[in-house]
């Protein structure tokens, strides 16, 4: 029976679906840390994760048989995925399933930010009636500036502009713009217009301290900043001054650079003290809605690769959508991106008289996947051939 590790309390869905398939599964509710990880993995064959919990190549080498991992989440940079990739482990994620709720929280902050909610909540708290209108203002005629115009940045977009804002968004990759919204030819263009920015960027690298000191500086006076994206993305000190300066009026966060594993850890920061900031614990996609999605989302992929060999929708390997397999056995090769792969494949069936009776290729930047449906089940000889090949990977039966 194959294991599945389910960590970060992923919804029950998964466990269910898991289980429903012939699966094994564990589920722990926090994230591990490395060698907790390594640890846990023994004899595991798929793991689930959420962002708290990071999959590297010291975990990846400890643990070889380890064939999929499904982030039940947006993003993946918690996963290495060319190490991953290179060591014959598929990796999926739920690029879409929780792009709702993140729209509705963006909506909610600049409501609450743009009305000044959370300065007039802190002073009624304190015994402070404080009934002005100094500071507030209404949505309508607004402009909201978009960076990152992605799955939740194109959304939110569409929202916004329901509500009556007008929209301005920057991407370095040419984007189509959704109703009437602009695409700004410069980030310091789109900071200059902008009474509510909102950060939507993705987990790259390049990211680590995209929006700092400077472009801080750059919004208008009195603009409000929101950022769901990544904890690594905004200068949180450089927000802090601007917030206390005057300079911007309100801030909502809810990723941030250092984050608690799991729910119930103490956690402090110093924009806590700002009585015009929304500090969330990382709950932009928390919704039971969006979690039962991912749920639903990521299990389907993780039991397709596993019985089907589907690689549809994978963010590492080549992607492949295969249905049941009608014949004997499926054989799956992931091998690196050499030519002649394929053709060897075939000799070395049709020297052993096995049937091809179908077959499909996909490549990927370094990496190859054929998949092959034959006639009768490779005997254990066949399979140690396909697995000499130079830049083979992994080589797996599918009955």
């Amino acid at each position: 029976m194959p294991t599945a590790l389910l960590l970060e309390n992923i919804h029950p869905f998964a466990a269910q679906s898991l289980r429903e398939h012939g699966f094994d599964v564990r589920t722990m509710k926090g994230a591990l840390g490395e060698q907790e990880l390594i640890d846990a993995l023994e004899g595991v064959d798929l793991l689930g994760i959420r962002s708290k919990t990071n999959v590297t190549a010291k975990v990846i080498d400890a643990r070889p048989t380890l064939s999929a991992i499904g982030c039940f989440c947006i993003g993946t940079n918690q996963v290495d995925l060319t190490y991953a990739g290179d060591h014959g482990i598929a990796v999926f994620n739920a690029p879409y399933s929780n792009t709702r709720s993140v729209v509705e929280l963006v909506i909610g902050d600049i409501i609450c930010l743009l009305r000044r909610i959370p300065a007039h909540t802190h002073h009624m708290r304190h015994g402070l009636w404080d009934k002005s209108a100094q500071g507030s203002h209404e949505v309508r005629g607004k402009t909201l500036g978009i960076v990152g115009y992605g799955n939740i940045g194109s959304q939110l977009s569409v929202v916004a502009e329901a509500l009556g804002m007008s929209v301005v968004f920057y991407d370095i990759e040419e984007k189509l713009a959704m109703g009437n919204a602009r695409r700004m030819a410069s980030l310091n263009d789109l900071l200059s217009v902008s009474d509510a920015v909102s950060i939507h960027v993705d987990g790259r690298p390049e990211n680590i301290g995209f929006f700092g000191e400077d472009q801080f500086a750059r919004m208008k006076q009195n603009a409000i900043f929101i950022n769901l994206s990544r904890g690594f993305v905004a200068d949180l000190d450089a927000l802090g001054r601007h917030l206390n300066s005057g300079h911007l009026s309100g801030a909502a966060v809810d990723v941030f650079p250092s984050e608690p594993k799991k729910s119930g850890d103490p956690f402090t920061t110093a924009l806590a003290q700002a009585d015009n900031t929304i500090l969330t614990p990382h709950i932009g996609g928390s919704t039971l809605e969006a979690q039962e999605s991912i749920g639903h989302f990521v299990s389907q992929r993780l039991e397709d690769y596993w019985f089907r060999g589907s690689t549809m929708l994978s963010v590492n390997l080549p992607q492949i959508t295969l249905g049941p397999c009608k014949s004997a056995a499926r054989i799956t090769h992931l091998h690196a991106n050499l030519p002649g792969v394929l053709a060897d494949v075939n000799r070395v069936l049709g020297a052993r008289d096995i049937n091809v009776t179908a077959q499909s290729l996909g490549t990927q930047d370094e990496l190859g996947y054929v998949v092959t449906d034959v006639s009768e089940q490779p005997d254990a000889a066949t399979l140690q051939q396909l697995r000499s090949f130079k830049g083979a990977i992994r080589v797996h039966v599918i009955a």
